[in-house]
């Protein structure tokens, strides 16, 4: 009985919508009210349709694509050729340049079909229609759902030309294996633009929409070559193409060129969907809540998220850590920036890393060593005493309120200059220079660089050798040290230039300002000593072959290794390791953590 109402209700409703659309020019009054009816219900803007976003490195080339959830990307009519969009006419609407939308004919013979039928056998469906319900509507097998797609394929009418149609129609079918489109098909199957197709391709690609599964050229390539030829077929028998060049379509081989998924540098994508996120919440002042949505959004629409990228340092310096630390268990991370541009340029979260995993660059916060001597002891103490690389501080044994720091190996010393005292890493001398400063004050100098995980408890003496409850992540002592490079002023690294949407235009870029922390001249002291760390000191085994700089740091029995430092305009940091902090005094000879950064920026 319910099915009988169903078929009455849509009978009686049909030639209702006809007759209004049809007589709407005759009562002027009334077609006004019915289009803005039409124009206040059926939003043409929101449709359930997703672009594929991308992420491309400094030279603009695609590094990752990403899809949520389809693969899909939109060309205009101008860029569809014409041959694909004779053969859908063809095969899928001959009215299709006659009709408003709906095909009166076809809607009557389907009508007749699905009365002896338990279910909707016969769908009628234009080009438009079937727009309108990949766009706006859903796949439900009802006449309510029906009706609905009539009257947004009449209002799509409306709204806009038959060849802006056919081309968002053809941008939005399904090709099977989430291509979405007949760019992301061209793509997918041949890796051309739809231009660049022949049309042998073009008809094979037009053979699969009808029913993907079916004809899914992966798994059924047989099938859909068979119906490629017959809509090849059809175009000829409908005058649309030369019998003998309808021959030579079909005889052409289809020789499949599979594209797989870029998704070339995990490490560093991962970090920009992060910095990403942070730079839409940061700018349009989002809870995380909110931010989560907007970044969906906006992956949805096909974005482009613009990096600094470098290809080659990259490579560089995940080949360098594979290379260096061979060792079962033990891991490397690494940063590099550009300090005189202040973009991130590569970034290694582990030694075979995968999308998803955990990220050691950005995620792994690990107790410095003496590498935050050159941030939290030496830049302090320069800004305020004025006292010079080769002025006298005592490096004698210490214990203040029973904290009794040692050197390395248990050593003594006494009066040093402060060159010796940073580039062979006495910790008695620069535990008395953070007293000298002022623990507190030290820690305010640091409060530009944003330390996540430094809290009020690290706020102690044990803090000048690296004794710090959690600590900091590679990332964060990369861009700490930029600042020694950049005269004293901060710029913190970013990986994000800019992001733009699918037509070019700026959605976001960082607009942060320069931060000065500390003078040029205490900046271009620490830099010279940390030169001299590299030629002299503790970091020989990192010297590339030219001027470079850094600080080395080691924690208690050996459980961290790290080295930060400069060359030309790289600032690059490396952290070797274990995820759960045992010692490693065993590669303590070989130094893996500066071969690698030697690697990295030869």
């Amino acid at each position: 009985m319910r099915q009988i109402t169903g078929y009455l209700l849509t009978l009686l409703l049909i030639p209702v919508f006809i007759f209004t659309v049809t007589h709407a020019y005759d009562e002027a009054g009334r077609a006004e009210s019915f289009h803005h009816i039409l124009d206040r219900k059926i939003d043409l803007h929101q449709t359930n349709l997703s672009e594929t976003s991308l992420i491309t490195d400094s030279d603009g080339k695609i590094v990752e694509e990403i899809h949520l959830p389809m693969n899909r990307s939109e060309v205009s009519p101008d860029e569809i050729p014409e041959f694909l969009k004779r053969i859908f006419v063809v095969s899928e609407d001959r009215n299709f340049y006659q009709h408003p939308g709906f095909d009166l004919t076809a809607i009557a013979r389907a009508m007749a079909i699905n009365i002896h039928s338990d279910d909707i056998e016969q769908g009628a469906s234009t080009i438009t229609q079937q727009l309108a319900r990949n766009q706006y509507l859903n796949h439900d097998r009802s006449y309510n759902r029906k009706l609905s797609e009539i009257l947004y394929a009449y209002q799509l009418e409306r709204s806009y030309t038959k060849e802006e149609l056919l081309a968002k129609y053809l941008n939005a079918i399904y090709f099977q294996n989430n291509a979405y489109g007949i760019a992301a098909a061209a793509d997918f199957y041949f890796q051309k633009k739809p231009l660049q197709l022949t049309e042998a391709e073009q008809a094979f690609l037009a053979a699969i929409p009808n029913n993907p599964n079916l004809y899914n050229p992966l798994k059924h390539y047989d099938r859909t070559k068979e119906r490629q030829e017959r809509l090849v077929d059809e175009l000829a028998l409908e005058g649309k193409l030369p019998a003998k060049k309808a021959e030579g379509i079909k005889d052409e081989a289809i020789i499949l060129r599979v594209k797989e998924r870029t998704e070339g540098y995990p490490d560093y994508s991962d970090y920009v969907m992060k910095e990403f996120r942070e730079l839409v919440q940061t700018r349009e002042k989002l809870t995380d809540a909110e931010a989560g949505k907007r970044v969906e959004e906006l992956l949805k629409s096909g974005i482009t998220i613009h990096t600094g990228l470098d290809i080659q340092v990259q490579e560089r310096t995940k080949k360098a850590i594979s290379s260096y630390l061979p060792y079962s268990g033990i891991e490397g991370a690494a940063v590099v920036a550009d300090h005189e541009t202040g973009r991130i340029v590569a970034l290694a979260g582990g030694k075979n890393y995968r999308k998803g995993d955990f990220n050691r660059a950005f995620q792994a916060f690990r107790q410095p060593g003496s590498s935050i001597k050159p941030l939290l002891v030496y830049a302090p103490y320069f800004e305020r005493s004025k006292a010079g690389i080769l002025s006298k501080i005592n490096a004698g044994p210490i214990c203040i309120k029973g904290y009794c720091p040692g050197n390395y190996g248990g050593s003594a010393y006494g009066s040093v200059t402060v060159e010796n005292a940073f580039i062979h890493s006495y910790n008695t001398a620069a535990v008395r220079l953070l007293h000298q400063v002022g623990v507190e004050t030290a820690f305010k100098d640091l409060s530009p660089f944003g330390f996540q995980e430094v809290t009020a408890n690290d706020h102690v003496l044990a803090s000048a050798v690296g004794g710090l409850t959690t600590g900091m992540s590679p990332l964060e002592m990369t861009s700490a040290y930029t600042v020694f490079s950049n005269h004293g002023t901060l710029i913190k690294p970013r990986a994000i230039v800019k992001v733009t949407d699918n037509d070019g235009n700026l959605l976001y870029k960082w607009n942060e300002k320069p931060v000065t922390v500390w003078n040029p001249v205490t900046a271009s002291k620490v830099r010279e000593l940390m030169e001299k760390t590299v030629s002299s000191g503790t970091a020989k085994a990192a010297m590339p072959g030219n001027r470079a700089g850094g600080k080395t740091g080691t924690t208690n029995d050996y459980k961290d290794f790290w080295f930060i430092g400069f060359n030309r305009s790289l600032t690059a940091g490396v952290w070797v390791g274990k995820d759960t902090p045992q010692s490693m005094e065993v590669i303590n000879s070989t130094s893996p953590h500066l071969l690698i950064w030697r690697e990295i920026v030869k």
